[in-house]
């Protein structure tokens, strides 16, 4: 009996978490340039302040792994992509003006 509740707390360790209210975010960049920080930290301090314990980051390096910039069409860096909640949305640049980021995105609506 004492295997089953390992099992248990094993499988939900793994599970990812499914909530309607979270945000899957990806920042392509490429390599650790001045523009690529600059968008880590502005998208870190936004999503602070309006996605609070609701949102991940991912950050995916394309001067590494240049083969993914083609899963999600990405032209020109970084780029943050919103894959969840959808649509699906894009933005190109260093995300430094905020408003233009929070409509973008569809956080604006949030602050309301």
């Amino acid at each position: 009996m004492k295997k089953r509740p390992a099992k248990r707390a094993a499988k939900k360790a793994v599970r990812p978490r499914k909530k309607s209210s979270d945000w899957i975010l990806r920042l392509y960049v490429a390599g650790q340039t001045p523009k690529s920080l600059t968008a880590f930290a502005n998208l870190k301090k936004i999503c602070e302040a309006h996605l609070t314990h609701r949102y991940s980051i991912e950050i995916i390096d394309l001067s590494r792994q240049p083969q993914l910039a083609a899963d999600d069409q990405i032209v020109a860096l970084p780029t943050l992509v919103r894959k969840l909640p959808p649509p699906i949305k894009r933005i190109i640049g260093d995300l430094s003006n905020t408003e233009n980021v929070l409509m973008r995105m569809d956080l604006k609506s949030l602050d309301m």
